[in-house]
């Protein structure tokens, strides 16, 4: 669309490194799922302007929304992303690394139903979460984050569109089909304040209330 090409060319620049992860997506026959410029530039922006120290990231892939995340923090911040695949936690280690963010991101290879698990069991409290992994499991994921909120905490969550198909009913996979139930979960939900930007393929943004 002619508005997010012209959004992405004045807002959301990418510099050498974020660059380089669609060309190494492609070399690694990863998928090129990653969040485009204008919804990293938006997540830069949600992390910052809600003062976030620690952010949890369901989905790394090759670490593009991760370092968007990362570099929205202060220094002593936090990013702990949560990846199935140990090859794609490879690629995002590499790629936070060249952006000089090591020390910012922690990455937990495995399923993230048990790693959420292990994270409520140590109560561990985060002040800003990014949903962008299996979409069936994201009522799960947003219980859990709503679990491991901190007070204030933002909530944001991505393909909340699905590419059209949540607008078009005779599309009954499971995705669309849960995506549609998140959805009204979002609007709903009384521990929640809630709206889907129309950027990208929908994003999901929600305030934990106090």
């Amino acid at each position: 669309m002619r508005e997010q090409e012209y959004v992405r060319s004045l807002f959301a620049q990418e510099d050498e490194v974020l660059k380089s992860i669609a060309p190494g997506l492609d070399e690694r026959g990863m998928p090129q799922i990653s969040v485009p410029p204008e919804v990293g530039k938006t997540l830069y922006l949600l992390a910052s302007l809600s003062g976030a120290k620690r952010v949890l990231e369901i989905g790394a892939l090759g670490g593009y929304s991760t370092i968007w995340l990362a570099r929205a923090l202060p220094a002593d911040g936090q990013v702990v992303s949560l990846e199935l695949k140990e090859e794609h936690a490879a690629f995002a280690r590499e790629n936070v690394t060249k952006a000089g963010l090591a020390d910012r991101v922690t990455i937990m290879v495995g399923d993230a139903t048990e790693s959420l698990a292990t994270l409520v069991d140590k109560q561990e409290k985060f002040d800003f979460f990014f949903l962008d992994a299996d979409k069936p499991n994201y009522p799960h994921y947003l219980e859990q984050a709503i679990t491991l909120a901190s007070p204030g905490a933002v909530i944001a969550a991505d393909n909340l569109f699905q590419n059209g198909r949540i607008f078009d009913e005779s599309y009954q996979g499971p995705s669309p089909v849960t995506i549609r139930r998140f959805n009204r979960q979002l609007a709903e939900d009384p521990r929640l304040e809630s709206i889907i930007l129309t950027i990208g393929d929908g994003l999901g943004v929600c305030r934990v209330k106090k």
